[in-house]
């Protein structure tokens, strides 16, 4: 368990700064201008003498404001305007704006849209952006995985890149000290035998063991969870990103979703997790009223604010101590339209995500940051959600969220754990739920 002070990490060779160096000859110009012709022919990394104005469309923030500014400081001759859509219209309306003519240069990545996107080739092509910064370097291999994609947009993590991370998450377990102290929990559990323990123990005293907000994400974590430290990643990974003949059928899956199922019937989750929100499961974390919430770092500024020392971060714990650790995270990630009349600019804010500037934000925003070796300070509980997930990224372990595997698989998710909760539905139905959605998608 790290400590709760600051930790330094050794400096990474940063290609944001050294731009000058890697600069090519050529200004990156779009062949043809159609929506086909997706893939620059020549590509510039210094945009030092480029004037340049570009819109940004997002649904999340921070980090995106943050970042912009961050950018911009950088390079005063680079305007990016914003142009902000809540998260449920944003998948709507993304998929309109860039298509139209007057096209954002850069988009929040969303995998919804670009299913349709990049086929029509309005998504640019950044393989190019890639290889001139190099990418595969200063960013981690498993935050570019579910940006790359095939020329269908049927199957991820293969084929060309689509986009870059901008900011990173992590999901894990946060516990209540002073519960476990009641409860007689010696230590934060090592395994997920341990942590099965503990839940017996705060049952036992009479404390809820888990806050659970059912009726939105927060149920399907708890099983997500339990598959990271379960299951063979890749496996999971090939499911998520649309490989042929995959399936989430597999005998860790069964054997994560019995696990949940027999939490249920223990009473370490009760029925009413079916009609508690993900912010009534932390209000009820935050007053102590339960050991353990399963959530990701998004939660750590308001848990650390409300809650100071009482409030600790594992990841989900596997079978074994030496079990190289797995955990799912997403990243806040931007593409660049194949419209825009900058793309060597465009291309230029990506590379940027990847510096030690940008790392500072998004770790000060809530966020992990894409360059998981910055020598950057952090303190108090996001300190132990940064190590956590650096232990995880160092081992090439973060995998993709589950509804990531199709456009309606939270669809499936959200209600067939609601089903496992209140003995509707039996752990074989919600693993059939979930394949059947999977087979729909890529028939």
């Amino acid at each position: 368990m790290p400590p709760k002070e600051k930790v330094l990490r050794p400096a990474a060779f940063s290609l944001a700064s050294a731009s000058a160096v890697l600069a090519l000859t050529a200004c990156a110009a779009l062949s043809g201008g159609s929506a086909q012709d997706n893939t620059p022919d020549n590509v510039s990394t210094d945009i030092s003498d480029v004037e340049a104005t570009l819109t940004l469309a997002f649904a999340d923030d921070p980090p995106t404001h943050e970042l912009v500014e961050g950018f911009t400081s950088l390079y005063p001759n680079v305007n990016i305007e914003l142009q902000q859509t809540q998260f449920t219209d944003y998948v709507k309306t993304i998929s309109l704006s860039m298509t139209s003519d007057d096209a954002p240069d850069i988009a929040q990545y969303n995998p919804g849209a670009m299913r349709s996107l990049i086929p029509g080739g309005h998504i640019l092509n950044l393989d190019p952006y890639a290889e001139a910064y190099g990418w595969d370097e200063s960013f981690p291999e498993a935050s570019l995985e579910p940006l790359q994609s095939n020329d269908e947009a049927s199957e991820f993590a293969t084929g060309s890149l689509y986009a870059a991370p901008g900011a990173l998450s992590v999901l894990g377990v946060f516990y209540n000290t002073e519960v476990l102290e009641e409860a007689g929990v010696p230590e934060p559990p090592a395994t997920l035998d341990d942590f099965e323990a503990a839940l017996e123990l705060a049952h036992e005293a009479d404390i809820a063991p888990m806050s659970v907000g059912g009726l939105e994400v927060g149920g399907f974590q708890i099983w997500n969870a339990l598959l990271n430290g379960l299951g063979d990643h890749n496996e999971y990974k090939d499911w998520v990103y649309g490989a042929e003949g995959a399936t989430i059928e597999t005998e860790a899956a069964a054997e994560a979703t019995e696990t949940f199922h027999r939490w249920v019937r223990a009473g370490y989750v009760t029925e009413s997790a079916n009609a508690t929100s993900d912010n009534d499961a932390r209000a009820e974390f935050v007053d102590g009223e339960s050991m353990f919430l399963v959530t990701g770092n998004w939660a750590a500024f308001e848990l650390e604010a409300e809650m100071g020392d009482d409030v600790g971060f594992l990841l989900m714990p596997g079978t074994t101590v030496d079990r190289a650790p797995v955990a799912s995270g997403a990243s806040v990630a931007y593409a660049v339209s194949s419209h825009t009349e900058h793309p060597d600019v465009a291309a230029a804010f990506l590379d940027y995500l990847s510096s030690v500037e940008a790392a500072e934000i998004q770790l000060a925003t809530g966020f992990m940051p894409v360059d998981t070796q910055a020598p950057i300070e952090s303190y108090g509980l996001l300190n132990e959600v940064n190590f956590g997930f650096s232990t995880v990224a160092d081992n090439e372990g973060i995998v993709p969220f589950p509804d990531y595997a199709t456009p309606g698989m939270i669809d499936q998710l959200t209600p067939g754990i609601q089903g496992l909760i209140s003995g509707s539905a039996t752990p074989e139905e919600f693993l059939a739920s979930l394949q059947a959605e999977w087979e729909s998608h890529h028939e």
